[in-house]
């Protein structure tokens, strides 16, 4: 099974969930490894797009990240800092980090553009549109910067932020991370 398969790689777990979870349940499900399924299915029509999660969506989008050791490790880090915060402003911060990375991000791999975000990987109107479309502006990563980017979730993106490596935004996490442990304490 995927479970099985996972748990050996990474130690991450998929849980199947009816919709969406409130979000300190969401990050504490992170923070523990746990990744919720949605057991839904999107119909036919909405195949380019759908603003909410299905389980195409999540099985065919998230999970298969979830058996890089470096991004699982990243996953992990957002889940535990998140669970420090009920501070508006970082928790805004927050959901433009998944947005921008998790659900749109795009990273290079042997010099080639790739997708690597579940709502690019999701949805092939989405996936052509981000890697063809000219309008697309693709940002080189900057935390920061996606800390202040505003997104919208009836559209194609507009905007989207390219990796080097998962291995960059795992070490951008973990400093972040440390911000929030800060701001906490």
């Amino acid at each position: 099974s995927v479970n099985t398969f996972l748990k050996e790689l990474t130690g991450w777990q998929s849980r199947a969930v009816p919709g969406y979870l409130p979000a300190k349940a969401f990050f504490s499900c992170l923070a523990e490894r746990l990744f919720p399924t949605t057991i839904i299915i999107r119909p036919k029509d909405q195949i380019d797009y759908l603003p909410e999660p299905d389980i195409f969506h999540d099985i065919f989008g998230h999970v298969p990240l979830h058996a890089d050791p470096t991004f699982a490790d990243f996953l992990q880090s957002y889940g535990q800092a998140a669970l420090l915060t009920d501070d508006p402003d970082i928790m805004t911060e927050l959901a433009r980090i998944f947005w921008f990375t998790v659900e749109f991000g795009l990273i290079y791999e042997n010099g080639h553009l790739k997708l690597y975000g579940s709502g690019l990987i999701s949805s092939p109107g989405e996936s052509k549109h981000a890697l063809e479309h000219h309008d697309v502006e693709r940002r080189p990563f900057d935390l920061q910067q996606i800390c202040q980017t505003d997104f919208r979730i009836d559209q194609y993106q507009p905007i989207l932020y390219v990796l080097e490596s998962f291995e960059e935004l795992r070490d951008a996490m973990n400093l972040y991370a440390l911000k929030i442990i800060e701001t906490a304490s």
